[in-house]
């Protein structure tokens, strides 16, 4: 029973919102921070003071240093505030109940763009400072694993679908290769193409590398 005050039930929604809102806040001030000083020079004391908080608070909203980055990273990916496994998200909901491989693809191409606009920025810092921090390598390892496992289920589907003109394990590793972050940032970010662009230049190579040509488009 939840406790009461004077009478009524106690209602902490506006303790929970402030916190929520806090957390926000210790959050865009992090990853502002990590994007221009990298991560090895940021601070905790110094996302606390940008985000206008005691550093205590930061340690109990996100955790430590190594939390909060990885934290950044699966929001980032999600793009909501907290990590969301593959299968809970809306746009690979829309390609399980598209029926074509070809449709798939055109789908997950789609949805990229605004993913790594989020996370490609922080993987570049995250590279950078792997080496100096065994934690932030294993977290570049987990993620690396984690895409590679989500594209062999993606090539898996397109196989069931029909249409793929190459073996399962070859397929997701394609994807896996050619949606990756780098190649993002390669393309969008160093060679100023449109994310319209990107988007179709996927779709183009998956349907060029992976389908059969009788794939409907």
């Amino acid at each position: 029973m939840p406790p009461t005050v004077k009478g009524r039930p106690y209602d902490n929604s506006a303790r929970s919102a402030a916190s929520h809102a806090r957390r926000a806040t210790v959050l865009a001030a992090a990853r502002s921070l990590f994007l221009d000083r990298g991560y090895v020079r940021t601070t905790m004391s110094a996302v606390a003071e940008d985000a206008g908080v005691a550093v205590d608070t930061v340690y109990e909203l996100v955790g430590r240093k190594p939390d909060l980055f990885r934290l950044l990273i699966e929001t980032a990916i999600s793009g909501q505030d907290r990590a969301v496994p593959a299968a809970d998200r809306d746009y690979v909901h829309r390609i399980q109940a598209e029926p074509s491989a070809a449709g798939k693809l055109r789908i997950y191409a789609q949805a990229l763009p605004a993913i790594h606009a989020r996370l490609a920025p922080l993987v570049t810092v995250l590279q950078a400072a792997a080496s100096a921090d065994p934690q932030l390598g294993d977290l570049w390892h987990d993620i690396a694993e984690r895409r590679a496992a989500n594209m062999h289920r993606l090539a898996a589907e397109l196989d069931a679908a029909g249409g793929l003109a190459v073996p399962v394990d070859e397929a997701a590793d394609i994807i896996w290769a050619t949606n990756s972050p780098e190649v993002y940032t390669l393309l969008v970010i160093q060679r100023s193409w449109t994310p319209e662009r990107y988007s179709r230049w996927l779709v183009d190579c998956w349907e060029r590398l992976l389908l059969d040509g009788r794939q409907p488009r």
